[in-house]
């Protein structure tokens, strides 16, 4: 079990948060399986979230835009919600994905919905409670996963987008934080190398103040194609959260991409373990000004 330690007020992540992006996650995948990016499909699990987010108060906007695939011109929705503290503040960006993997039977409740339930909590606890110092953007991504390979013009489409729109407003972006897969009943989250160093540290800071269990957040030496890499490429500090060992036994993966990702293999405890990660990196990286001085100096 997750330690009894508390969070600071500065934003809270509770089992009842924990409760709901579960219970969001197991709607998502029964009511929008299966959500390919760029399908009337995928449009329908773009509109549940806005639907489902907007009628807990939360304000939640759709973009659209339309991506060259190897399939052709097709027309995909990010979601995206702001909660800010002032106009010159900081920011820190968080993504995840919603759509399903083209062209096989999978539902998607670990690699897809169980962090778009996990967004959907968050946004309801930063509605509810937020003293951090800083301003905060949930992005849920369409067109992340690849229909052949990762391209260009194939895959990543929603944090392409989002990173361009960032880029363009000239936002002062502290950190964007990528959520993948993080619902995982047998949780243990990678930080890839390939993200940014500095984040990486506060990751593991933040895992050790949450009071998670030793092992569960560590680095590693794999490389992931993933929705933080557009952010990257656009010159943003960015870095993901995966549960990539996702399968029948250690070490094995083999539950990813398969019929077999089913809700299941998702528990409450996991996402309470991410969404308190998640909560301690924002405090960390945006401290409220009560902060101790020592807890500013690690969100530099």
């Amino acid at each position: 079990m997750v330690s009894a330690l508390l969070l600071s007020a500065a934003l809270a992540f509770t089992e009842q948060d924990a409760r709901a992006a579960y219970a969001h996650a197991r709607d998502f995948v029964e009511d929008c399986t299966p959500r390919d990016a760029g399908t009337v499909r995928g449009m329908i699990a773009a509109n549940w979230i806005l639907d489902k987010t907007s009628s807990t108060g939360v304000d939640i906007r759709r973009v659209r835009f339309s991506v060259d695939t190897p399939r052709g011109t097709r027309e995909l929705t990010n979601l995206s919600s702001e909660f800010k503290t002032g106009p010159d503040a900081p920011w820190v960006v968080i993504v995840s994905h919603f759509d399903t993997k083209p062209g096989i039977s999978c539902p998607g409740a670990n690699d897809g919905a169980s962090t778009t339930g996990l967004l959907m909590a968050l946004a309801s606890a930063l509605s509810r409670e937020n003293a951090l110092g800083g301003n905060v953007m949930l992005v849920w991504t369409d067109g992340e996963e690849c229909m052949e390979s990762y391209s260009p013009n194939d895959g990543l489409h929603g944090s392409r987008h989002a990173a361009e729109i960032l880029r363009r407003r000239g936002l002062d972006v502290r950190a964007v934080i990528c959520l993948d897969m993080l619902g995982d009943r047998d949780l243990n989250i990678s930080i890839p190398s390939n993200g940014s160093p500095a984040l990486s540290k506060i990751a593991l800071l933040a895992a050790e103040r949450a009071g998670l269990p030793k092992g569960t957040v560590e680095k590693s030496d794999i490389v992931v194609k993933d929705d933080h890499v557009p952010f990257m490429d656009a010159g943003f500090s960015a870095l993901a959260l995966i549960d990539f060992n996702y399968g029948s036994a250690p070490g094995l993966n083999d539950y990813w991409h398969t019929p077999k990702d089913t809700m299941d293999k998702v528990s409450e405890e996991s996402l309470l373990k991410s969404g308190r990660l998640v909560a301690e990196m924002l405090e960390i990286l945006l401290p409220p000004k009560s902060a101790p001085e020592e807890k500013k100096e690690a969100g530099k």
